[in-house]
């Protein structure tokens, strides 16, 4: 236990030179025994051996060997690799240098070929512009270009001009300008007059005509449009958010909520099939039916109005007004 001890406390080089003095011990003994056995013979003029160890060989990181020479060429080439180092950073350097480089060339490319097609897109609206349109004439078809409740107001009693249409496409201008809304018939006892959506609360009057004057007054009835109950469409416009927003909560209908449209001897119930958001000039939704429909429009979204909401209706009951 005591060997034992002090074997613990002898340092890796210690131990490394007591296990090369006892194998050389060792061998001198094996030297002896052989020579006083007569089966070795001396040989003159022989360097005598070293009794020195040799040095002490150290692992490096990698697990292998190396000796203070190695070591010292080690430290010889540390000057190089730190050279080395600071090129291959170097080098990085300039790469990434030329990657953001390419990326700025690219993004000046796509921003320049963008700037293009602005530029020739005004260039086209200006020629589709200036090619003449056919005159309107009277039709019992839907001859708008634009669906109503739109929100850019005559201006000193002129047409809106580019720039100050609102949500109409410049390029359908000519057309709107050409436009002229047919008279409003003469008051009948089979117009609407009452239009009721319990659903969102709506309750308000009925006005023939949906340009911007006749809106102000209530919701407007595509003059072409059919009367309340009959086969047809019946298309009726109000704002959302000026002159009343009696049309604010139409997105907030479902399939199946009722609408009433009464004139001065029946009231008519709709209920609602579809609900749909399209562009200002999808004037198909104002199309005629082969059944009792009715087709409610407003702009959209609330305030912002770049959109229309549209809702589909189809007639299911009618009752005599008391």
């Amino acid at each position: 236990m005591r060997r034992k001890e002090s074997v613990d406390k002898l340092s890796v080089e210690e131990l490394q030179q007591a296990l090369y003095r006892k194998k050389r011990e060792a061998r001198q003994e094996r030297l002896q025994r052989m020579k006083r056995n007569g089966r070795l013979i001396e040989i003159a003029d022989l360097p005598a051996p070293n009794p020195d160890p040799p040095p002490l060989i150290r692992p490096n990181f990698n697990g292998h060997t190396h000796s203070p020479q190695q070591s010292t060429a080690e430290e010889a080439a540390e000057p190089r690799l730190k050279w080395r180092w600071i090129a291959n950073k170097f080098l990085l350097f300039i790469e990434l240098a030329a990657i953001v480089g390419l990326v700025a060339v690219l993004l000046g490319l796509w921003d320049t070929g963008q700037e293009l097609n602005q530029e020739l897109a005004q260039i086209q609206q200006e020629q589709v512009a200036t090619i003449a349109l056919p005159t309107p004439t009277a039709t019992p078809i839907i001859d708008v270009v634009v669906l109503p409740s739109g929100h850019k107001p005559p201006v000193d009693g002129r047409p809106p001009e580019q720039g100050e249409a609102g949500d109409i496409p410049e390029h359908l201008l000519p057309a709107v300008n050409a436009y002229i809304p047919p008279p409003i018939p003469t008051p009948g006892p089979q117009q609407a007059r009452r239009l009721q959506i319990p659903a969102i609360g709506v309750d308000s009057v009925i006005v023939q005509g949906d340009d911007w004057e006749q809106l102000k007054k209530g919701v407007g009835q595509h003059v072409r449009s059919t009367l309340a109950g009959q086969e047809g469409n019946l298309i009726l416009s109000a704002h959302n958010d000026i002159f009343g927003e009696i049309f604010r909560y139409l997105d907030k209908l479902s399939p199946g909520d009722e609408i009433i449209i009464s004139t001065d001897l029946t009231s008519f119930t709709y209920l609602v099939r579809d609900i749909a958001i399209v562009e200002p000039t999808d004037v198909w939704v104002m199309n005629p039916t082969e059944h009792a429909s009715a087709t409610l429009i407003s702009c959209y979204p609330y305030r912002v109005n770049d959109k229309r909401i549209v809702i589909f209706a189809d007639l299911v009951t009618a009752d005599a007004t008391s």
